[in-house]
């Protein structure tokens, strides 16, 4: 499917044409695949949103990218952490008060391979309140500005949802019987994904005008696992990183096609095609049917409803 898409190369940048006049929202974009996003949006012209938890790495990330591309860059920074619901409120009410236009939004942000079970001040397991909780109400809080310049909502999933239980656990959501670091990321990715897939299908059913687009970064080269990972893991992947793993950068290819590229198909996951969609050319990936699980989907789309107390109407 990569050569058909895109040729032997699979896409690249190279692709992007101007992007003056649109603006991109990016949660997790102070490093890794979320910081090398904005850098490339950034450079073909586009406004760049960051929402981050961190204003010291945001401003330092800032910093960075103005001296790379230049002062002339529009980039700033909203402050908001995932984990918090009432955090994501807050962040979503100040971006709609400050940015009339949002083509894209990229639910980049993630926690993965918690040691520990933590749970969040809204009583949820940590990988699943960041990854899927704070992402779906940031998306029902902006849906209707997006859908206002017929944008996108682009959320990166990761090949771990097809690993682990490859069910949402609604029976034991925070995993409080049987606690493992890797299970829990799993489902947190999968109930990502699910959720992204039964949006296409309401946005569909709705008419909205809205795409939403599915992406995974592969092995890249950055810091997820450095704030939440054991020790052990840590070191595995310091050494392991560097054998098997992409940059940064080409880990950020498949976030920034998918908010960027026409004529993308629904129902599909973009990102690298070679070695266990791993690393390599940008394009379709194998898509297990988990992600595709309607009634699944659609249990789940109420109960995030529930739990973040949002009352989505598609």
């Amino acid at each position: 499917m990569t050569t058909k898409l895109f040729g032997t190369k699979g896409w690249t940048p190279e692709r992007i044409g101007s992007l003056n006049g649109k603006t991109y929202v990016i949660t997790g974009a102070n490093s890794g695949a979320g910081f090398e996003a904005s850098r490339i949006l950034l450079s073909k012209g586009s406004k760049v949103v960051m929402m981050n938890r961190n204003p010291v790495k945001s401003a330092a990330a800032i910093e960075q990218l103005k001296q790379d591309l230049g002062d002339h860059i529009d980039v700033r920074f909203v402050q908001m952490d995932l984990a918090e619901l009432s955090s994501v409120r807050q962040a979503a009410d100040e971006l709609l008060g400050s940015t009339p236009v949002i083509d894209a939004l990229i639910c980049n942000g993630a926690i993965a391979q918690v040691t520990k079970q933590e749970i969040t001040i809204d009583g949820f397991e940590s990988q699943l309140g960041v990854n899927h909780f704070g992402h779906f109400l940031l998306c029902g809080l902006l849906f209707d500005r997006i859908e206002a310049s017929q944008g996108r909502i682009v959320v990166v999933g990761s090949n771990a949802y097809k690993m682990g239980l490859k069910r949402i656990k609604f029976e034991d959501l925070n995993f409080s019987s049987k606690y493992t670091a890797w299970d829990s990321y799993a489902q947190s990715k999968l109930a990502q994904m699910m959720f992204a897939y039964e949006l296409q299908r309401r946005v569909d059913v709705a008419g909205k005008q809205v795409e939403v687009q599915v992406c995974h970064p592969g092995a890249s080269r950055t810091n997820l696992l450095m704030d939440t990972a054991s020790t052990f893991n840590k070191m595995l992947w310091s050494v392991l990183s560097r054998v098997i793993a992409q940059s940064a950068e080409k880990g950020a290819w498949p976030e920034v096609m998918c908010a960027t590229e026409d004529n993308l198909q629904p129902a599909t996951l973009y990102g690298p095609t070679k070695r266990a969609d791993t690393v390599g050319p940008v394009g379709a990936c194998k898509l297990d049917h988990v992600a595709l699980d309607t009634e699944m989907a659609a249990k789940l789309w109420s109960l995030s409803e529930q739990k973040t107390a949002l009352n989505w109407a598609l």
